[in-house]
Formats: C-alpha cells, structure tokens, sequence
C-alpha cells in the first residue's frame, strides 16, 4: 500500500514539474533578450553603411547563410562577406534595411531567433528602386562574451513570386 501511494505521490510530482520544467527550457533571460536586439540592430548598421567586413563580423567562422536570391547558400565568413560585397552592396545597393526579431528561444547552447526583414534594393544596371521584405530566422551562439550568427536564412516573403517579388520583378533582377 505505501509503495502505491509513494508511486502516485511521485507520479503526481513529476506530472506537476514536467509543464513548468518544460515552459522554463525555451525562455530567454532578458539580458540576451537585450542582447539579441542589440545584435539585429548592428547588423541593419553594417548592412546600411554597406561594410561586408563588418556585417561578416557578426558571424562565427563555420557559419552557414541561405538565401532565397544570389545563388543561396554561402559557407564560412569569408564567403558571407563576398556574397555581401557582391550581391547586397554590389548587385542590389541595399539600403534601409531593416530587422525585426519576434520570437527568441533559448535550445541549449543556442539561441533561435525569428523574425521579418526589410529593404530598398537599387540595381545600377536596371530599373528604379524597388522594396522587399521577408523572414529571417538565426541560430545564434556565444562567441566569447559576444553572441554571433551561426545560421541565417532568409527568404523573399511568403510566396517569392507575390505581388513584391512577380514573375516581372524576378526576370528583371536576373538581367532578362
């Protein structure tokens, strides 16, 4: 009898812990809350101030940037740089740009963020500035007492060819 009531006892407990052990496992302290932003808003910087070293900075040196435009995927800092020289400052002449983090998530070590982006792109070979936007999601470590971007990918909104990113708009900006 006290085995059965020990059992329950401890069912009972765990059956009680588990939810809020679980709640607890995802939350982010408000400090690396602070800090995620404040990483976001060092990126829109860079990228504004169009400086590939300094917007490649923000990444580890194994990372990974996926995008849904200029040729995708891009492995290491040295080639996330040249991709930024290349197509953000070269091709496109990103300006305004903007990130918005929405949802941060602590999973062990990292921290997951999502969140929406958005630009004007001018194109010196093409037609006159356009805006786009879209969604971005990081998988962020720490980096010495800093927090860097391990993982980015970023798309074109939810359907690459709506109304900001036609079938007109993707012809152009391909050089058709």
């Amino acid at each position: 009898m006290k085995i059965r009531l020990i059992v329950s006892l401890l069912g009972l407990a765990i059956g009680f812990a588990w939810p809020t052990f679980a709640q607890q496992k995802g939350t982010v302290d408000p400090q690396i809350d602070q800090q995620i932003h404040t990483l976001a808003q060092k990126y829109d910087e860079a990228i504004n101030k169009h400086d590939p070293a300094a917007v490649s900075a923000l990444y580890t040196q194994d990372a990974v940037r996926l995008t849904a435009l200029n040729n995708g995927t891009f492995h290491g800092r040295q080639a996330i740089e040249k991709a930024y020289a290349q197509y953000d400052f070269g091709r496109w002449q990103v300006s305004n740009h903007s990130t918005k983090v929405y949802r941060i998530n602590a999973v062990g070590n990292e921290v997951r963020s999502t969140g929406t982006w958005s630009a004007d792109l001018d194109r010196l070979s093409g037609p006159q500035r356009r805006h786009a936007d879209g969604y971005c999601s990081w998988v962020i470590v720490r980096d010495g007492d800093t927090w860097k971007i391990r993982r980015d990918s970023a798309s074109g909104g939810t359907n690459p060819y709506g109304t900001h990113y036609g079938l007109d708009f993707v012809a152009v900006w391909n050089g058709a």
